[in-house]
């Protein structure tokens, strides 16, 4: 396998690894602004609609994260 290979799989690796703890957090922090601005319980709708933007934004946080980890772990493979 080429070591471009090899970067993009530890990429996508430490990206799934970190997915599920980042929304989490991410999910609990906006629901609790939220419940706090709102000065009320948020219902199940408004729940859902939470985590969805949660798991979108841990996905792109993930990402880059583990990109530039990587990047400075390993380097960028230039050599395809």
């Amino acid at each position: 396998m080429s070591p471009l290979v090899i970067f993009w799989l530890w990429v996508l690796l430490l990206s799934a690894l970190l997915f599920f703890p980042v929304s989490n957090l991410i999910y609990v922090v906006s629901v609790r602004r939220q419940q706090r601005k709102l000065n009320l319980e948020l219902d199940g709708f408004e729940l859902a609609a939470q985590k969805k933007r949660a798991r979108f934004v841990a996905v792109v946080v993930c990402f880059v994260f583990s990109f530039f980890f990587n990047v400075s772990m390993t380097g960028f493979p230039v050599h395809g």
